[in-house]
């Protein structure tokens, strides 16, 4: 039978194909032969295997197709006149001589949601009598055809991949999409938008337009066009503003071309038949047009993830048609309307992720249509409203804001609310019982708040909870697990940073079966949850910062199985941990524990993090990490590792920190660090390594902290590390470096260079005059733009051990304003150059302790920023400068042991250093030495300088109006009185200023009295 069929398609293909040679241009087909062409076209493709009922099924020779499912023929003529095969779970491909192009008399194709997998034919543009073309959600690739062009009857195309909005192609992958893509070319676009005249609907989505200009190709678009779609086409430039002048458009779609600019006319309101506008995931800026309000057949409005910017217009809420209004990720700011007029059809308002504020009206918690409400990551104040009767709403979030007050129990009417979301506020009480009563909850996330008191036990009936966060907040009572062992559902559960006393009842045993990630940071646990036994599929396990003490369970090993990819044990007591079993681990966290002996065998080959500081471990650093090909962050700091640091670290092109300081590592820096690799932290800092400095540092392009301090590292100034552009942060103090600093082998060397360290070596020669001059990032930095940033990255923050006022202090984070220079403790000789005062965002500059002479630099005096400054310990000579009093932040200064002359100078800061500051510095004199400067002054400052200091004193400063007080009530008393009169925040220095001026009015009283009492 089946060979009987196979030779009846075969002879059909025969005379259709002798009967297309005959006649190639023969107008019509008999209706048997238009049969037989739908028939074998049908046969020429196949069905996917899930495929339920396909409208092909109904397709039976020996019935007319002018009754099969999808085909429609005129009455008259019965020439097929429309075919719709969507969604028929169909796939192959439509070559050009397929007999569908025998159907020349079509009017309506519809071919969407298949998987048909190849070129679009240009035969398509044979269909004269086309007026509905829809290739829409295939697979269809390369260039579309110019042909294409040539339907000028068409009234609709659609050769997008989004195909009608909320279907999806069942035929296929959607993965493929990035594969398989339309290529658009500018000259078929411009014969498209100039030849088909009659079009209404044009949707295009995520074919590849990146070739056409939009700001100019758009501008001959059909004055008829309702639909314009063409959203995910890569477009890019400006987009022409004319399309929104289009009379009778009511669906424009250009969202996510990411590089689409442009913004809204103030005279969008004119387009009254605009129905759906969606330019989410553009680059429009812009204020939003307060016409928008006039737009009253509007449905559908989404402008998210833009930069609108400006006053969010009460107009748009005043729409009476709109059901979803999404503006999230803008930058709009402005309080909502207190008064509402329109919404009341309102299914989704999205807002979150702008800049509004304002408190919440009362509206928002009244509309009872309402079925998505985001507001999170705003500046929203007050308190939250109560809640009607809701039970549409299935998303509630409120998170990110500076809401307070308390939760309210009418929360409880949102009957069918799965997803709330209230984190990150300043909420306070309790946390409400009546929680409970929204049982279809899946997701309760109440984070990071100021809530107080016990969890309400109720909160166990929320059985299809399977995300629970109640984590950062003040509850302190004593929590039992087991009221949670009904949540079967559970997946995510975290209650860590709270004051909590977490009870964990090991002779008790429940499951939960579904977790997947468990974080009870800072619950003050001691000793692990035996309930974690059969947590087979977890992935995360965080229990940092607890009590946990000892060896780490055998039964441990088995938690997770090949699951788990994050365990953060950290800042607990355990002293062993035997194996790290898990394969599929991406994080490792045993930071401050007491681990000891041998680091534990590890098995993770897809580890990316590693952190194992400030514990006792011992041994050489396992070879076993050389297997961990991904590893991007490894810390192993503050600990006991010897032996040689592993050359796979050095080899890695994915290592971006390795962190291996204060251990005792010996042997020689690896010399073969590879090109193209990651590196973006390097620091060997107080170990015994030695030689010389491996070249191929050079290699790491991406280098931005390097600190070699405290080894035995030998050789020359490696000036090769010049050509590192992204290099901050250079230390290499305390090493065996030597020689002369000479001229940089590069033109620009260190540009962003901010923290440079080279003391305690045996450098010589004149300070490196051409390294100063292009030190850039030293001389310019904007406080107000990166003062609160920080270097490092999300895993990992840089930290360093740096000389700050005289003391090392470990930084524990690096802010990138902070920069100093340190060359102390060598034997620099000649004169500091003047151009050191162009670095005027240093905060530190230490020389301390080598062989400089000739005069300290006026231009000193415009490092503003400077901190302290340490130049004791050298052959210096000539005037301290007067300018350096001009500094405003200079809190220590060290000028001892030097040669230098002459008056020091008074006033601000100077007034505020003692005589350490200048000793063994036998030509100077004044305030604060008892050496006077001439034989008629007395040992105190001149008058004259009480009167400049008053002219100098700050509007709100604690002057000497206020200590005059003591004149006649007595100098204590005066000196409070003056404190508690001005006491606002007052630099460093002017509390020191006034403990001076009481010193000096004590030392001006005493002489009065003294010379009082000898003219008597």
């Amino acid at each position: 039978m089946g060979k009987c069929l196979s030779w009846k398609y075969f002879s059909l293909l025969l005379s259709l194909l002798f009967f297309h040679s005959q006649f190639p241009f023969s107008s019509s087909l008999s209706s048997n032969s238009q049969c037989s062409a739908l028939l074998h076209f049908n046969h020429s493709l196949s069905l996917h295997s899930y495929a339920s009922y396909p409208k092909t099924g109904s397709w039976k020779e020996d019935k007319d197709c002018c009754t099969w499912d999808g085909v429609v023929c005129d009455n008259s003529t019965r020439h097929v006149i429309a075919l719709d095969l969507s969604y028929s779970w169909l796939y192959g491909s439509i070559p050009s001589n397929s007999t569908l192009f025998l159907l020349r008399h079509l009017r309506s194709l519809n071919l969407a949601g298949n998987d048909f997998q190849s070129i679009i034919s240009p035969e398509f543009g044979n269909f004269q009598s086309l007026t509905h073309l829809n290739l829409s959600l295939n697979c269809f690739y390369g260039e579309i055809p110019y042909e294409i062009s040539q339907l000028s009857s068409l009234v609709s195309l659609d050769l997008s991949y989004k195909g009608d909005r909320g279907s999806y192609n069942r035929g296929h992958d959607p993965d493929r999409r990035s594969q398989l893509r339309l290529l658009i070319k500018t000259p078929v676009w411009k014969r498209v938008i100039g030849n088909l005249t009659q079009l209404r609907e044009l949707l295009l989505d995520f074919t590849d337009m990146s070739s056409i200009t939009p700001n100019s190709s758009m501008m001959n678009l059909s004055s008829s066009l309702t639909t314009l779609s063409l959203s995910r086409c890569n477009l890019q430039g400006t987009f022409e503003i004319n399309v929104f002048r289009l009379p009778y458009l009511q669906t424009l779609d250009l969202g996510y071309n990411s590089n689409l600019e442009g913004s809204l006319p103030k005279s969008i309101g004119s387009l009254k038949s605009l129905e759906y506008l969606d330019l989410s995931g553009c680059n429009f800026t812009g204020a939003i047009p307060t016409s928008l309000g006039n737009l009253t057949q509007m449905i559908y409005l989404v402008l998210s993830y833009n930069n609108f910017n400006g006053l969010l217009p009460s107009s748009i809420f005043d729409l009476p048609n709109i059901s979803v209004l999404d503006l999230e990720n803008n930058q709009l700011v402005g309080p909502l309307p207190n008064h509402l007029s329109g919404l009341n059809l309102l299914i989704n308002l999205s807002l979150g992720s702008n800049f509004l504020n304002g408190t919440l009206p009362s509206w928002l918690f009244s509309l009872t249509s309402l079925v998505r409400l985001t507001l999170d990551h705003n500046q929203f104040i007050g308190e939250i409203g109560e809640f009607k009767y809701n039970n549409s709403l299935d998303h509630l979030d409120l998170s990110y804001n500076m809401l307070q007050g308390s939760i309210p129990s009418s929360i409880s009417r949102l009957v069918n609310l799965p997803t709330l979301d209230l984190s990150s506020n300043n909420l306070q009480g309790s946390i409400p019982s009546s929680i409970s009563r929204l049982v279809n909850l899946t997701t309760l996330d109440l984070s990071s708040n100021n809530l107080q008191g016990s969890v309400p036990s109720s909160i166990s009936r929320l059985v299809n909870l399977s995300y629970l966060s109640l984590s950062s907040n003040n509850l302190s009572i004593m929590l039992d697990l087991k009221m949670f062992s009904n949540l079967n559902n559970l997946n995510v559960f975290n209650f860590s940073y709270n004051n909590l006393l977490v009870s964990i009842n090991n002779n008790l045993t429940f499951t939960l079966p579904n977790l997947i990630r468990l974080y009870l940071s800072s619950c003050n646990i001691s000793e692990f949850p035996i309930f974690l036994k059969v947590a087979t599929n977890l992935i995360d396990l965080d229990l940092s910062n607890n009590k946990i003490h000892g060896q780490t369970p055998k039964w441990l090993e088995a938690v997770g199985g090949n699951s788990l990819t994050y365990l953060d044990l950290s800042h607990n007591f355990l002293t062993s941990i035997d194996k790290i079993p898990w394969k599929n681990l991406y994080f490792v966290d045993l930071r401050n524990n007491l681990l000891q002996g041998p680091f534990p065998t590890l098995n993770a080959l897809n580890l990316r993090y590693l952190f194992a500081s400030n514990n006792n471990l011992t041994g050489e650093i396992p070879s076993l990490i050389c297997n961990a090909s991904y590893l991007d962050v490894i810390d192993l700091s503050h600990n006991n590792f010897r032996g040689t640091i592993p050359k796979c670290l050095v080899h890695s092109n994915l290592l971006s920190v390795l962190d291996l300081r204060k251990n005792s590592l010996n042997g020689t820096i690896p010399a073969t660090f590879s090109r193209g690799n990651r590196l973006r932290n390097i620091n060997l800092d107080g170990n015994q390594l030695e030689g010389p400095l491996p070249q191929s540092l050079e290699n790491c392009t991406n280098l931005e902290v390097l600190d070699l301090g405290n080894n035995k590292i030998n050789g020359t100034f490696p000036y090769w590390l010049g050509s590192i552009q992204k290099l901050r942060v250079l230390a290499i103090r305390s090493n065996k470096f030597q020689g002369h600093i000479g001229n940089p082998k590069v033109e620009f060397p260190f540009p962003n260079l901010r923290i440079l360290d080279i003391s305690n070596n045996e450098f010589n020669g004149p300070l490196p005059i051409k390294y100063f001059k292009y030190l850039e990032a030293m001389m310019n930095v904007d406080e107000g733009e990166v003062g609160l940033k920080y270097m490092g990255d999300f895993y990992y923050h840089d930290s360093l051990n740096v000389m700050i006022k005289g003391s090392y202090i470990e930084l524990e984070r690096i802010q990138t304003i902070f920069t100093t220079i340190d060359f102390s403790n060598n034997r620099f000789i000649g004169e500091m150059p003047q151009i050191i005062g162009r670095l005027k965002s240093l905060k530190g500059l230490n020389f301390s302790h080598n062989n400089l002479s000739g005069s300290i630099p006026s231009s000193f005096g415009n490092l503003t920023n400077l901190e302290w400054l340490d130049l004791s310990f050298n052959k210096l000579s000539g005037e301290i400068p007067k300018q350096l009093a001009d500094l405003p932040w200079l809190e220590v200064l060290k000028l001892s042991h030097n040669q230098l002359i002459g008056h020091i100078p008074l006033g601000k800061q100077f007034n505020t250093f003692n005589n350490d500051s200048y000793t063994e510095n036998s030509g100077l004199c004044g305030f604060p030495l008892s050496r006077t400067c001439n034989n008629h002054e007395s040992k105190q400052p001149p008058p004259s300088t009480l009167q400049q200091e008053d002219n100098l004193e700050p509007k709100n400063g604690f002057g000497w109006q206020a200590v005059l007080i003591g004149y006649g009530f007595g100098v204590i008393f005066g000196t409070l009185m003056g404190y508690l009169m001005f006491k606002i925040g007052k630099p460093k220095w002017i509390v020191r200023m006034v403990k001076l001026e009481q010193h000096i009015l004590l030392r001006r009283l005493k002489n009065s009295a003294r010379r009082s009492g000898g003219r008597k």
